[in-house]
């Protein structure tokens, strides 16, 4: 439980608050690189900011403000320019700094341009995703995560809209007991209730009961471990892992599984959460993956086409879980069990890193130096496993059920990965 007052200095990410003060130290995804190809402006809300992602005629990107510095124009509905976006109810241009380069009705000799500018932020691109900073310069490295440069892989990124507090989306990574039940329980009961085996499902494996549990932290986060009945403790859940990567990753998947993915839980708003579902899936040895000129972005819904929730893949149930608590949970009438004591440590670790920045510090995960920002690698670590591992690793013949991944059937790479794995064999 917390007091209403920690409540909100956990909650509320805008300028001037505490988590927002320790949230502008860390980069953000804003868009899919894809998104941009089907319309090069794109309005985007981050930590309570609004803002215009942009590319310009020559390929750059750019961020600034939402609203043009004359008559407060809507900029997401600019005009793309060789050096800049240019509004188009009366023509002044800004560039990536948030500097007017151009008032077409002022007079030759007006130096009234170079005196207006707009918010602005830089922005950077990486494994297809752009990536936007908004906190105090010099700006940090943008971090190499692993799944963004790792090579063999294909690539989707699946993008929701969640209308909750970002925190009660990440708090679900450091629950374990909950996978049995959401991921099980319910869903089994979902299948069964329209008709569908639910040993067909991966709700058949996830019920099986969580034997024991642990959360270790570590240099870039948590690592949190579970052993389900029926498993050995060589099971790659328990000797390895998954890692939440502070503030705002968790990594689920691995290579036994050939699955691996980033849940980014972004920061909108104080009640906006934007979701990007970032999978890399590699086909295993002996075959041979193409270079993705463009890393498809697909939306995931919350609700079917006649308007109902959805509960029949897993990232479904999660979110239904996070938003049916409410725009912000009130923490202050919880009660929090033994069970809890994943959510109890990442709150901690919230709390301490926010005072960190409140005393002037960085926070963890904020890297300066390009030697170590090379391949930032995340358990679990093909590198240690065992000769048997490897080999099941290398002899891994197929994806077990593509389309009952956490994003369903809504994903649009499962065809170019069945091919892959059937040309092989």
């Amino acid at each position: 439980m917390e007091t209403q007052e920690m409540n909100e200095r956990l909650t509320q990410v805008g300028a001037g608050t505490p988590m927002g003060g320790l949230l502008r130290y860390y980069w953000w995804p804003i868009a899919g690189s894809a998104e941009l190809q089907e319309n090069p402006v794109k309005a985007v809300t981050l930590l309570g900011e609004h803002l215009t992602l942009y590319q310009d005629r020559q390929g750059r990107l750019g961020l600034i403000g939402q609203r043009c510095a004359h008559r407060r124009f809507d900029m997401q509905f600019g005009i793309p320019e060789t050096d800049g976006l240019r509004c188009p109810y009366h023509g002044w241009m800004y560039n990536e700094t948030g500097q007017c380069t151009d008032m077409p009705a002022e007079l030759d000799e007006s130096n009234f341009k170079d005196k207006v500018t707009i918010p602005a932020y830089p922005v950077q691109e990486l494994g297809g995703l752009i990536f936007a900073y908004l906190g105090p310069q010099p700006a940090p490295l943008l971090p190499r995560w692993d799944l963004f440069a790792m090579d063999h892989v294909i690539r989707q990124v699946g993008v929701t809209e969640i209308p909750c507090n970002w925190l009660q989306c990440m708090e679900n990574s450091v629950d374990q007991t909950h996978v049995e039940w959401l991921h099980g329980h319910l869903y089994r009961y979902v299948l069964e209730r329209k008709g569908i085996d639910p040993n067909t499902r991966s709700a058949g494996r996830l019920l099986s009961h969580h034997k024991k549990y642990t959360f270790e932290p570590y240099e870039y986060g948590i690592v949190k471990k579970r052993l389900r009945d029926g498993e050995t403790e060589e099971a790659e859940d328990w000797k390895y892992g998954h890692p939440l990567v502070f503030p705002g990753f968790v990594r689920i998947g691995g290579a036994m599984s050939g699955r691996y993915e980033f849940q980014i839980r972004v920061p909108m708003d104080d009640t906006r959460t934007m979701h990007y579902s970032y999978q890399c899936y590699d086909p295993g040895e002996g075959v041979e993956v193409p270079v993705q000129d463009s890393i498809p972005v697909f939306q995931v819904p919350l609700k079917d086409e006649d308007g109902n929730y959805i509960f029949d893949f897993i990232l479904s149930q999660d979110m239904v879980a996070w938003w049916s608590q409410g725009a912000v949970v009130d923490r202050d009438h919880e009660k929090l069990a033994q069970s809890d004591k994943g959510v109890i440590l990442y709150r901690r670790m919230l709390k301490d890193q926010m005072k960190l920045v409140e005393n002037g510090g960085e926070p963890m995960n904020v890297f300066r130096d390009p030697a170590q920002n090379q391949y930032l690698r995340l358990a679990p670590d093909p590198s240690i496993m065992t000769e048997d591992e490897r080999q099941q690793l290398h002899a891994r013949g197929s994806f077990a059920s593509l389309r009952d991944g956490p994003t369903g059937q809504y994903g649009v790479i499962y065809d170019q990965l069945e091919a892959l794995i059937q040309n092989r064999s």
